[in-house]
């Protein structure tokens, strides 16, 4: 969420790259038109929250982002780090099985990398920019390799 849906870190002075929203008494820059993009990603893929926010998610994003409805989300207990990813793993692990998987987080570490190098199943780690969000190149990048999964084409991160 942080990051990929709820931006920081984009310079002082400039206009920002989205629309502020309170969420339990933190205000948040929500990117603009990612609404849009989860929309048109969620037409091939199965959206999950993946956010130390956990249900809190639900309770504002689906409204604030024109989404359908809620989304599945997963729970972390007490292993939340901010500024790192890793602490998502196991979760993250349980939840896609053996099933291809991508991730969109903009703290992937080391060990993200090896855990979807070391998975039998496809998966792809896509990393954005906590100033900028997600985007629709990352859009693109990740329908594409969705569509070489369903062969019509190489799979390929």
């Amino acid at each position: 969420m942080d990051g990929v849906l709820s931006l920081f870190g984009y310079e002082d002075g400039t206009v920002p790259p989205g629309d502020f929203h309170w969420v339990n008494g933190v205000l948040h820059c929500i990117g603009e038109g990612a609404g849009e993009r989860l929309l048109r990603l969620g037409e091939r893929y199965e959206l999950v929250w993946a956010t130390g926010w956990e249900e809190t998610a639900n309770e504002f994003l689906p409204h604030l982002l024109g989404l359908p409805g809620e989304l599945p989300c997963l729970t972390f207990g007490s292993a939340a780090v901010w500024g790192t990813a890793h602490w998502k793993l196991d979760a993250i692990a349980q939840y896609a099985g053996s099933r291809p998987a991508a991730w969109i987080d903009d703290c992937h570490d080391e060990s993200c990398l090896e855990w979807a190098e070391q998975r039998d199943a496809p998966t792809l780690l896509l990393t954005t920019h906590s100033a900028e969000g997600i985007r629709d190149e990352h859009v693109e990048h990740l329908l594409a390799w969705a569509e070489r999964l369903n062969g019509e084409g190489p799979v390929s991160p």
